[in-house]
């Protein structure tokens, strides 16, 4: 409503209506827009920080399952059409290539062969350069190998460890001891006996240029040969025997030294090796297994030795060669050496045979010692030595080639044995690599006997 008021000069004026006389439909129309605003303000602040959800305490049993359950979803995400796995690529749309592998970190194979390889000759090598070293020790430890079942029986029968562990180290030293002495005994009797045979000697030379003259060279002819040899050379050659010599002697204080240090530690080895199994059955296990291989090969080499000498000996007696016993003795200490041992020991006595009794009995004693030691060493004495190994006979004699160029001379005489230790230490303990055996084992029934039985690590 409006309110008239009078003017001065009597005139009534129209004023216009207050707040309080508004229209109520206006006010009605302000307060809708008011409470709007305010509507969007609490939209707008709920769409950014979402109100918190009241913590609840869950319990264990339920916590565990819904875990489980997301865990099914998980994996249920993760696998495609099938039960296949899905890799990352298909996951995000991409196909892989297919000459990349599948899963991350896989290397080709034939990178992974030429790494293979690589790191072979790369040891390989290494050993070679610490030869003088490493080839003097592993020998010590197949001798004190091969001796600690003494020390077991000394122990069983209530002796002191450390007593036990001592006579084991002198039976060693005894039995090296011995070994040497055979063979610088065999060697003084050649030279000894080689001074009766000196007329002997010089008929076979005036035999021989006779011999020489008649296909047209005569005496004149094979001293002007004679003079023509570099004195150096002649130099070089002793040179090269007296190093020989002195690495024999470093040889055997390096074997002697590593011997006694051996001995120290024998008297607490099975309880070490014990602590160990506990931790890593596997890898005792094939540390157990190569001992008694390593036991099992230096006796039947040591058997078919003394075999081989005794035939020897009733070949050598029958023809009437002097010294049959020590020629014996002789090939029985050489048959330690495979293949080559054999050449190493027909010589001294076929030599004496030639001298003494003429050059019928020389090729007689070859051709005996020949057949005798092909039978024996190369096609008996590989079929046992290579069941101690777990070996082939090719293997066995590829070891021989192999471990000869990396230890050198003494490399040959513990080729067999440093092929077991790589075969206990990388086959053995892997299940998955045991199907090896069946390639390298003489027995076709290494696998079957191995797949069955997993050495945990």
């Amino acid at each position: 409503m409006t309110r008239r008021s009078s003017s001065p000069d009597g005139e009534g004026t129209e004023e216009s209506p207050t707040r309080s006389e508004e229209p109520s439909s206006g006010r009605l129309v302000r307060i809708q827009r008011a409470v709007r605003r305010q509507i969007s303000k609490v939209q707008a602040v709920t769409a950014v920080t979402p109100p918190p959800i009241p913590q609840q305490p869950v319990n264990v049993a339920d916590q565990g399952t819904a875990d489980q359950s997301v865990a099914a979803d998980q994996g249920t995400a993760d696998r495609g059409v099938g039960g296949e796995p899905v890799s990352a690529s298909q996951d995000h749309g991409a196909e892989p290539h297919p000459g990349v592998p599948q899963e991350h970190g896989n290397l080709p194979r034939f990178t992974v062969a030429v790494l293979t390889i690589g790191a072979a000759w790369l040891a390989f090598s290494l050993l070679h350069d610490l030869a003088g070293v490493i080839a003097p020790m592993f020998l010590a430890l197949n001798l004190m190998i091969t001796a600690y079942p003494i020390h077991s029986f000394l122990v069983r029968h209530h002796w002191p460890r450390g007593i036990s562990a001592i006579i084991t180290g002198l039976v060693v030293v005894l039995v090296l001891g011995g070994f040497l002495a055979g063979i610088a005994w065999s060697v003084a009797a050649t030279i000894t006996q080689m001074q009766k045979y000196v007329p002997q000697m010089e008929s076979l030379y005036r035999n021989a240029i006779e011999l020489l003259t008649r296909i047209g060279w005569d005496e004149e002819f094979i001293l002007e040969k004679v003079r023509r040899i570099d004195p150096q050379q002649v130099v070089g050659v002793a040179t090269s025997l007296l190093s020989d010599t002195t690495s024999v002697l470093t040889m055997i204080v390096v074997i002697i030294t590593g011997m006694i240090f051996m001995v120290m530690d024998t008297s607490r080895f099975g309880e070490r090796l014990e602590a160990a199994g506990r931790q890593k059955p596997g890898i005792v296990a094939s540390l157990i297994a190569f001992a008694s291989g390593i036991r099992r090969y230096w006796l039947v080499t040591t058997v078919f030795g003394l075999i081989v000498a005794l035939l020897d000996w009733g070949v050598l007696a029958a023809i009437g060669v002097p010294l049959a016993a020590v020629w014996a003795l002789f090939s029985f200490l050489t048959n330690y050496v495979p293949n080559i041992g054999f050449v190493i020991g027909v010589i001294p006595p076929a030599m004496l045979a030639l001298f003494d009794k003429g050059w019928v009995s020389a090729v007689i004693v070859v051709a005996a010692y020949s057949v005798l030691n092909f039978v024996v060493q190369s096609i008996i004495q590989p079929t046992f030595a290579g069941d101690a190994v777990g070996l082939t006979p090719t293997l066995s004699f590829l070891s021989l080639l192999l471990w000869g160029w990396v230890f050198g001379a003494l490399g040959t005489l513990i080729a067999l044995p440093c092929s077991l230790l790589v075969k206990a230490m990388l086959i053995d303990p892997d299940p998955e690599s045991r199907w090896v055996n069946a390639l390298i084992s003489p027995r076709g029934d290494e696998l079957e006997s191995s797949s069955g039985q997993s050495a945990p690590d």
